[in-house]
């Protein structure tokens, strides 16, 4: 810290102007659903694994979209230490089945512990390890309620095209960690990870056929839904 900086403290009050909400109330709402012990067992094995997982800000939208959709049928791309695999199971029908993909054979054994000790139901989740695109690729068209990316940033736009075939009319598309830590509104960072998103933004937005938004909440949520024709 320099000397100015510490004659001259940050003022609070900038974090207003910067993202039109004070810190504080942007943490009251980050934790406002909170979290049971299940899923801050499945947060601490994400970072003993190396694994990002969703801001609790995201589960709690993820949870949301599924219930608005009524989900019965949820693909997740990225299946983690399973907090975003959990967030959708509990807002899906009680019906519901989540099929969730990762290459990595160990995160899905953690998220099938995640799932276990939250006492879904093994008939509620299939776990597929394989390249993501390889998997999806075999699913049904028009099958599904709500896809869900956190997976390859490089290879969004691709999962976009599968979401777009996968999905039913009025289903959703989820992608997570969008602003990338402030990089992607930052036009100095053009590294491959960063331009794939906006690419990905970019994509969505000039879509005619979806509605979207982009959610501050977490790091970046980017939504759209498949209009009703």
């Amino acid at each position: 810290m320099s000397s100015a900086a510490a004659e001259h403290p940050a003022d609070p009050r900038e974090g207003i102007i910067a993202t039109g909400i004070d810190p504080t109330s942007w943490a009251y709402a980050e934790d406002y659903i909170g979290a049971d012990e299940v899923v801050t067992g499945a947060r601490a094995l994400a970072a003993d694994f190396g694994v990002t997982a969703i801001g609790p800000g995201a589960a709690a939208a993820l949870s949301l979209l599924a219930a608005t959709v009524g989900a019965k049928a949820v693909v997740e791309v990225g299946t983690g230490t399973g907090v975003s695999g959990l967030a959708l199971l509990r807002g899906m029908r009680a019906d519901g089945t989540l099929t969730t993909v990762d290459l990595d054979a160990e995160n899905q054994r953690l998220a099938r512990q995640t799932f276990s000790d939250a006492g879904i139901a093994p008939n509620r989740f299939r776990l597929i390890a394989g390249a993501a695109l390889d998997v999806v690729t075999r699913l049904t068209d028009g099958h599904y309620d709500l896809v869900f990316c956190d997976a390859d940033r490089r290879e969004n736009t691709a999962y976009l095209q599968e979401a777009l075939r996968l999905l039913r009319p009025g289903g959703i598309v989820v992608f997570a960690g969008i602003l990338a830590g402030a990089r992607v509104p930052d036009p100095a960072h053009r590294d491959p990870d960063t331009t794939a998103l906006r690419d990905l933004l970019r994509a969505v937005r000039e879509d005619d056929d979806l509605v979207s938004a982009l959610l501050p909440t977490s790091d970046g949520l980017l939504t759209a839904t498949k209009r009703l024709s």
